[in-house]
């Protein structure tokens, strides 16, 4: 059987570039953010922070903190049958709890940790939504508090500190690949 690899961490943390990083190896990436825009689109709202936050919020009120996970599984069910898989955005622990419970020990986490004040640096940096320094960390609260995003990072099987480059942490990808 194939295996999925859910990719965790805080924002800028380097989760984008990891799972950039297994595509580039032949995974399947499946975003949950995706969810998240085209329901974004759907309701005709500005792609921002505010607007992200409001709307996966809603999404996990109406269906359950494990929305992005049940929306998704048809994706990764496909998907699964051909290849290994990335899962892209995972936050929540009832995400988790979803796709562990369906595809047990195929299924494993891999935090991609970074400080703080690092990853604010990236976010202030970065070509595509921005964040300043405010943002980020009403960003970090927010996801932290509303969408319990510290249980799978707590709970993972792998973990990768992206202190360094780009390189150093390809090559700490690489050996689980």
């Amino acid at each position: 059987m194939n295996k999925i690899i859910a990719v965790v961490g805080m924002c800028g943390s380097g989760k984008s570039e990891a799972v950039k990083f297994f595509v580039e190896s032949g995974y399947r990436r499946v975003y949950f953010g995706e969810v998240v825009m085209n329901e974004m689109k759907r309701l005709g709202l500005e792609v921002n922070e505010a607007n992200e936050r409001a709307t996966r919020e809603n999404l996990r009120r109406e269906f359950g903190m494990g929305a992005m996970a049940v929306k998704s599984l048809p994706v990764i069910e496909e998907f699964m049958k051909h290849s290994n898989v990335v899962i892209e955005s995972l936050y929540s622990w009832e995400e988790f709890k979803i796709l562990k419970d369906k595809f047990g020990e195929s299924f494993k986490l891999i935090t991609i940790y970074t400080t703080k004040d690092l990853r604010y640096e990236r976010l202030l940096k970065r070509p595509f939504r921005p964040l300043t320094n405010e943002e980020s960390k009403s960003r970090d609260i927010s996801e932290i508090e509303k969408l319990d995003k510290g249980g799978p990072i707590a709970y993972t099987d792998y973990l990768i500190m992206n202190d360094g480059s780009l390189d150093e942490m390809n090559a700490e990808l690489k050996k689980y690949v």
